[in-house]
C-alpha cells in the first residue's frame, strides 16, 4: 500500500509522526508554499520530517491543482490522507488515488459538520466533542465513518486544552486505523443525516466582548477563542486588548493584569449579570 499525506497545521504533522512511531511510512507529502497562510493558526511545515524520513516533499498553492492530480497518480497512491487543511477538495482530487481519500474533522460527526469545531463545541456548552476519521465524498464532512474517538468537554474547557486533546485524539485513530487500511479489513459506517448539524465559520472580530453578555457568556468566549486561536478581546481606549484567561468572581470592578506576555483577570463592570 502507498500511502500519500496532505497538511500545513499540526493536527497533520502529529498523525504524521504517530504513524511513524508505529513503523508505517509514507511515499508523498503535500503542503503550502512556505509563503502562505503564514498566520494560519498551528502552521508548520514538513521539511523537517521530510528530511528525516526521506519523504518528497510538494509544495502546492492549491488542493485542486491539476499538480496535486498528476502527483497522486505519479507517485501511484491507494490512499491519500488530507488532514488540518482549510481548501476543499473536488472529485478530481480526492478520487485521484485508487481506494480514495481520508479527512478528519475534529467533532463526533455528523454532528458539528463545517467550520471552528473546537471553538465552537465550547460556545454551545457540549458536554462531549471528539474526531472522526472518514472518507471523503462531494459533501462537506459527509462521507463515511471510519473511526472516532470521544473527548469530554465541562464548564472550565478551553481552547488551548481542547486543541491538545483533539491533536492526541487525531494521533490515536490514525495508528489504530494504519494496521486496517494496509490490510484492507477497514469498515465505512454511513451518516445518519437526521442528526447532522452545520457550524459556520468564524473570525477574529467574532470573539469582541460586549456589554450585552452575561458574564457566563464572557468567560466561554474567552475560553473558546484562547490560543491557539485569536483570543477574546475589548476595546480600551481605542486599543484591542486581548483577553487569553480570566475568572468569574463576586465582585464589583475590572481587573486586568499583565503577566507573562498575556492579560489575565475578570471583567464585571462592563458586563450584565
Amino acid at each position: 500500500m502507498k500511502f500519500g499525506f496532505v497538511t500545513c497545521v499540526q493536527l497533520g504533522l502529529s498523525c504524521i509522526e504517530a504513524v511513524h512511531s508505529i513503523g508505517g511510512k509514507f511515499d508523498l507529502f503535500m503542503t503550502l508554499h512556505d509563503h502562505k497562510s503564514k498566520q494560519k493558526s498551528a502552521r508548520i511545515y514538513l521539511d523537517e520530517v521530510s528530511n528525516k524520513t526521506n519523504t518528497p516533499l510538494i509544495k502546492i498553492n492549491h488542493i485542486n491543482d491539476q499538480e496535486v492530480v498528476n502527483a497522486i497518480k505519479d507517485y501511484d497512491l491507494d490512499w491519500l490522507f488530507i488532514i488540518g487543511w482549510s481548501q476543499i477538495a473536488k472529485p478530481e482530487t480526492f478520487n485521484a488515488s485508487k481506494f480514495g481519500t481520508i479527512g478528519a474533522h475534529p467533532t463526533l460527526l455528523p454532528i458539528g459538520r463545517g467550520r471552528a469545531a473546537i471553538p465552537w463545541a465550547i460556545i454551545k456548552g457540549l458536554d462531549k466533542t471528539g474526531v472522526s476519521f472518514f472518507k471523503m465524498d462531494e459533501g462537506v464532512d459527509t462521507g463515511p465513518i471510519l473511526g472516532q474517538y470521544e473527548i469530554p468537554i465541562n464548564e472550565k474547557t478551553t481552547a488551548t486544552e481542547l486543541y491538545k486533546d483533539v491533536d492526541k485524539a487525531h494521533e490515536t485513530l490514525i495508528k489504530n486505523l494504519w494496521g486496517k487500511l494496509v490490510e484492507g479489513k477497514f469498515e465505512l459506517k454511513i451518516q445518519d443525516e437526521t442528526l447532522a448539524t452545520y457550524w459556520e465559520g468564524r473570525t477574529p472580530e467574532d470573539g469582541l466582548l460586549n456589554k450585552e453578555m452575561s458574564v457566563n457568556q464572557v468567560s466561554t468566549l474567552v475560553r473558546a477563542t484562547t490560543k491557539p486561536y485569536p483570543g477574546a478581546y475589548i476595546m480600551e481606549n481605542g486599543s484591542k486588548v486581548i483577553i487569553w484567561k480570566g475568572e468569574i468572581g463576586m465582585t464589583s470592578g475590572k481587573h486586568l493584569q499583565f503577566v507573562d506576555g498575556i492579560y489575565t483577570g475578570t471583567i464585571y463592570d462592563e458586563v450584565k449579570e
